[in-house]
């Protein structure tokens, strides 16, 4: 349960935090705080005081909170404001993503911040989420000034209006600066470099022309560009990560190339300050303006590089946000008009015409249709469509036309929540991920202190000049470190996994659940909805003493939501039986229904039902149902004021998948075990088909839990896979829950992986895509922490007493600049796998 509270007391972010950590404190609540308004959305598992609150909330601070349905209707507005603002902060909505942006390597959890520019933490471009277009407005190609918001003539000239093109992403503007800066930072870093080089040159030819201390001015000319504007950035952020103590990799490159740079001004300005080995033949001291232009071009290569490759690992994201169209077609009165789907309002009737994409979700009214939904189930054989079928956004119609009503719009429809779930999926982080976190916390201290040991030990061990190695390879250790690479060694693997689950119909909610699901060695399935189609129908109805049961039954079942009870209610209709008012209905869990029809007791549902209402079952009727059972088929006991009268024998047909996936995943070394609330006969019947690890039958949704939690106890790693809301419990308690997209929105939301074509070959795609991208982020931190583990040794100058190798400052940048972007180009192997 949810409720929003108000909160008093507080004045600054400060207090917020700590009101929210401590009412987070409270078992079995999660809490979001907002500052302004002054509000808590509070979520527990069940209802605790408000009481309880202030006892916490006062032992660490002069608050107050007060339930929000008792403030007055004047402060109504601000509480329900404040809820949306929470809520915001949880679930950011894909209709309004735009213009939210995340950091790649998320320092700071699944936090968006409003604005593009560097993560507070480890001073990385943030990237903008990938949102569904805003509207669209159109303009005159002659009168720009006139905007409108749908499609028209020009009032001033009468040209049709044209949209108005949309703005190029943060992520595109982001790439296109930095290679703007790219290409300033070369132009003036290639003579800085070669005229440095000269100087190895027997007879410098430069020398010729000018003298060596003019040469350095113009180095120092020349380099001004590439430090205070193409790379400046780099030293702001180096500077923000020291004041905040948040040290990350332009920590370092901030302080390696800042130390070079005004080591060469006052070395050329001032080179009497400097002893002898630091200077040349000539008296001039040996500058590093090249070491400093060259170290951060490459640095700002790899940054380069990096924002292009982040583009890509939100690709299957964008591929997604292209199946939205823009503009649907309203029949109004019979005739035709283009608006924006942003106007669409449910009940509303769109007409789709031959290849026009689905805008919303709905169902065809008129007409029919061939449905390309391979885009959102990885599927790519079109699906037929009929009067009453369901259609959704972003799937395409294929060569015929229909008519649609439309039933969810916005962020309601299934396009939408599966890009807000690949959004907050890529977002998360990975278990995995904490050891990279923790080692990252002492990483670049520890570089520092590597690098200050290092020129200490070559001032006073190295040859001559001992100083100049010291210098040069404690600038190489910082400039070669790359806490980046170990940062993004998770994220970057999450993203794009996550993204090709939702191209191939399996969609994670976070990377918690990516993670365990390869771990995972025992698999919970239901039976309808799951093994079978889920659409269940009459096969026979058997009355004892010939009396026609049907319109009972019917008129009973009217009231569930159960597969097998609208079954029957579709068989009466079929028979055109009428259904008449039910008195006293209950939906007992597990069992069935009972209520009052024609002043007649009835009850439909299993042999447990039977015993709690205490019918007595003749043995004629119940070796008829024995036999119905053992061929499969789901048996429902009909019973009439305590006697049980007949039977309705239901089939619902086994999925062509099933099987195969099955063996697919017991070959994986996964048990897979059914757990039904049908009967013994008929759960042992499709057992024995499927070649089942195990099965038990007759479990009510209490049953699934224990099995769960026994199987957990015996250090079990358990999925759960189920349609119903029964299933909801046991979808939570499994360490992985996974809802069949063809089920309820309850089951859906309780699990942690949701299969949106809904079948068992969807787990089997789930279980290879979580070992590719578990096994993908494995390699990454390898790479990861070996690059740094040799590298930073290797530039301390570990070889040079065994081989005569120094690494160059310069290598060392170049190093660098790459190991990150070899980390997501690993990354983006992801997206060729097949699952």
């Amino acid at each position: 349960m949810t409720h929003n509270y108000q909160i008093t007391g507080m004045s600054c972010n400060g207090c917020r935090t700590k009101v929210e950590n401590t009412l987070n404190l409270i078992e079995g609540v999660s809490a979001v705080v907002t500052l302004v308004p002054p509000m808590a959305v509070i979520t527990m598992k069940k209802h605790i005081s408000t009481k309880q609150f202030q006892t916490s909330l006062s032992a660490v601070g002069n608050y107050t909170i007060d339930d929000a349905n008792a403030v007055n209707t004047n402060s109504q507005n601000e509480v329900t404001k404040a809820a949306n603002l929470a809520t915001e902060e949880i679930k950011q909505s894909s209709n309004n993503g735009n213009g939210k942006f995340y950091c790649p390597m998320h320092c700071e959890g699944e936090k968006l911040y409003d604005k593009a520019g560097d993560c507070p933490v480890c001073g990385m471009d943030l990237v903008q989420q990938a949102s569904i277009s805003q509207k669209i407005e159109y303009t005159c190609p002659m009168h720009p000034e006139i905007i409108r918001d749908e499609a028209g003539a020009c009032p001033i000239c009468g040209m049709d209006l044209v949209p108005i093109a949309a703005s190029e992403t943060e992520d595109n503007k982001t790439y296109k600066d930095l290679l703007r800066k790219m290409k300033i930072a070369v132009v003036f870093t290639v003579p800085v470099f070669a005229i440095a080089m000269t100087e190895m040159l027997p007879n410098n030819p430069l020398m010729n022309i000018m003298g060596h201390a003019q040469w350095n001015w113009l180095q120092f000319i020349l380099t001004l560009p590439v430090v205070f504007y193409a790379c400046w950035m780099f030293f702001v952020r180096a500077w923000k990560s020291i004041i905040t103590w948040n040290l990350n990799m332009f920590t370092l490159v901030g302080i390696g190339t800042g130390v070079a740079f005004l080591f060469s001004v006052v070395g050329m300005l001032f080179p009497n300050l400097f002893p002898n080995e630091f200077k040349s033949e000539t008296g001039t001291v040996h500058l590093y303006f090249e070491a400093t232009t060259v170290i951060l071009t490459l640095v700002l290569l790899g940054q380069l590089l990096e924002a292009k490759a982040h583009s890509q690992t939100s690709g299957a994201i964008k591929e997604l946000l292209k199946l939205a169209p823009t503009e649907a077609t309203l029949v109004i009165d019979g005739k035709d008009k283009i608006i924006s789907i942003h106007d669409i309002k449910k009940g509303d009737l769109l007409r789709l015409k031959p290849g026009d994409k689905i805008p919303v979700d709905g169902k065809i009214t008129t007409g029919e249709g061939s449905i390309d939904e391979s885009m959102i189930t990885g599927e790519p054989i079109p699906v037929d469509k009929k009067v009453g079928d369901s259609v959704s956004s972003g799937t395409i119609n294929g060569n015929k036309s229909f008519v649609m009503i439309a039933e969810k719009i916005g962020s309601e429809t299934l396009l939408s929540q599966i890009i807000q779930m690949v959004n907050d999926a890529s977002r998360s982080k990975a278990p995995i991920q904490k050891l990279a976190d923790s080692i990252a916390k002492y990483f670049v201290p520890i570089v520092v202190a590597i690098s200050i040991i290092t020129f200490l030990v070559w001032a006073k061990f190295g040859p001559e000049p001992a100083l100049v190695y010291g210098f040069i390879n404690a600038i190489a250790v910082l400039i070669i470190a790359c806490p980046c690479a170990l940062g993004l060694a998770t994220p970057m693997s999450v993203m794009v996994g996550v993204g090709k689950g939702a191209s191939s119909g399996v969609l994670i909610k976070n990377a918690e659940a990516l993670e365990n699901l390869n771990k995972v060695n025992v698999l919970i399935i239901d039976k309808t909805g799951t093994i079978t189609e889920g659409k269940p129908s009459v096969e026979k109805i058997y009355a004892s003493q010939n009396k026609d049961l049907l319109q009972e039954i019917a008129s009973l079942n009217q009231y569930s939501e159960h597969p097998l009870a609208e079954a029957v209610v579709k068989y009466a209709q079929e028979k055109n039986i009428s259904l008449i008012e039910v008195k006293d209905f209950e939906a007992i869990a597990g069992k069935g229904v009972i209520g009052t029809v024609n002043n007649k007791k009835v009850a439909l549902g299993n042999k447990a039902l039977m015993v709690q209402v205490a019918a007595n079952v003749s043995e004629e009727l119940e070796s008829k149902i024995i036999i119905e059972q053992k061929l499969g088929k789901t048996v429902s006991y009909i019973a009439i004021n305590g006697v049980a009268e007949g039977f309705v024998a239901i089939t619902d047909a086994i999925k062509v998948t099933s099987k195969a996936a099955i063996k697919e995943l017991m070959q994986q070394g996964v048990e897979v075990i059914m757990l039904t609330g049908d009967n013994e006969n008929t759960a042992k019947a499709v057992a024995s088909e499927l070649n089942l690890s195990g099965y038990k039958a007759g479990c009510l949704p209490e049953d699934k839990l224990k099995e769960i939690k026994h199987l957990q106890a015996a250090g079990k790693v358990v999925a759960m896979a189920g349609d119903g809301i029964n299933d909801a419990p046991a979808l939570a308690q499994a360490d992985i829950g996974i809802a069949m997209g063809t089920g309820t929105d309850v089951a859906i939301e309780s699990a942690k992986i949701t299969l949106v074509k809904g079948d068992l070959q969807g787990i089997v795609k789930a279980k290879n895509l979580s070992h590719a991208v578990m096994k993908n982020i494995k390699q990454n931190l390898f790479f990861a922490f070996i690059y740094n583990t040799l590298g930073v040794p290797i530039a301390a100058g570990v070889l040079f007493p065994f081989f005569g190798i120094l690494l160059s400052p310069m290598i060392a940048a170049l190093a660098m600049s790459f190991s990150s972007l070899s980390v997501i180009v690993n990354a983006l192997r992801l997206k060729s796998i097949k699952i």
